[in-house]
């Protein structure tokens, strides 16, 4: 991975009162950046290969192999890394927390390729994709979110 690091902007209007990274009900954030892996069949199990293909063939295109989400937890403290209660594939980190932070603009960094290793044990794949989202399906509240400055930057040290 050239440049590990992900550095962006966000702003989060509320946190959502149901909010809960352990259950499906609640699996909703105000602000969420999340980051997906390209399939690798080498890395992949037998059965992982058959889930893969089985998808594959039932969206018609490529889909991604796992992915890291960035997210303002409501109620999680910042610095829990968990699974998604959807899938072990989907990794969550909670960067931001709570209501201390909320109306203004925050800047954040990590390192995707770091991230990647302590969620899955093993080296990333490609990235193959990069969404932003405000998402509030499960628990029926609204929240309101801006994105500014999503940028991937090597911050590895240059010989002098």
């Amino acid at each position: 991975m050239e440049y590990p690091v992900i550095q962006w902007r966000w702003k989060v209007n509320n946190i959502l009162q149901k909010g809960d990274v352990t259950s499906k009900d609640g699996d909703d954030y105000p602000a969420r950046v999340y980051i997906t892996f390209a399939f690798d069949p080498e890395k992949a199990g037998y059965l992982e290969k058959l889930k893969y293909q089985a998808a594959r063939l039932i969206q018609g295109r490529d889909v991604p192999y796992r992915a890291i989400s960035y997210i303002w937890g409501s109620n999680a403290h910042a610095g829990t890394m968990i699974a998604n209660p959807y899938t072990d594939n989907v990794m969550m980190f909670v960067v931001e927390s709570g209501k201390e932070k909320l109306h203004q603009w925050v800047t954040e960094e990590r390192n995707v390729r770091e991230d990647y290793k302590k969620a899955f044990g093993e080296e990333p794949t490609m990235i193959s994709g990069l969404a932003i989202m405000t998402d509030t399906d499960n628990t029926g509240e609204s929240a309101i979110a801006w994105y500014g400055d999503i940028v991937f930057i090597d911050k590895r040290k240059s010989p002098d």
